[in-house]
């Protein structure tokens, strides 16, 4: 059970960081001017940027409090009720689709923003960002939101 735990959480680790390194990554490539990636093409069209704009905010106020409740409910009606092997792997299952649906406003953020250089759509991008720092995987969090003992040795 204990290495089960242990592979869950490096997984987890694996995807949080794969949600904060792609934006930053996305971010370097604007910076460093990486030919399929320019900056401002749609700066100061009026229609674009209000669509990045708005896909973007309704994005970011839709999907955290929808990323983070919908995991709570899960783990407290579903997850919790089923035999340790299956709550396990549903506990990944929705631990990934949680960090998935932060990591959408997020990318997109970072991505509308240089391509309007609007800084509405960058601060969307952190937010998501910020609350993926809700999530962020150990033992003892999986251990807790389980309800599993703080020795486990199977």
């Amino acid at each position: 059970m204990k290495e089960k735990i242990k592979r869950i959480l490096n997984l987890q680790k694996s995807a949080f960081i794969v949600v904060w390194a792609a934006p930053i990554l996305l971010a370097a490539l604007y910076e460093c001017g990486a030919e399929t990636f320019q900056k401002g093409i749609y700066e100061g069209n009026a229609q674009m940027e209000y669509i990045f704009q708005s896909v973007s905010i309704l994005l970011t106020i839709g999907l955290i409090p929808f990323a983070l409740r919908m995991f709570n409910l899960n783990l407290v009606k579903r997850i919790k009720e089923l035999p340790m092997e299956q709550a396990l792997k549903s506990y990944q299952k929705w631990s990934d689709v949680r960090l998935g649906l932060l990591f959408v406003p997020a990318i997109l953020g970072v991505s509308f923003y240089y391509l309007t250089m609007n800084t509405t759509n960058l601060f969307c991008a952190c937010m998501a960002l910020i609350a993926t720092l809700f999530c962020i995987p150990s033992e003892n969090r999986i251990k807790n939101e389980l309800d599993l003992p703080e020795n486990i040795t199977e």
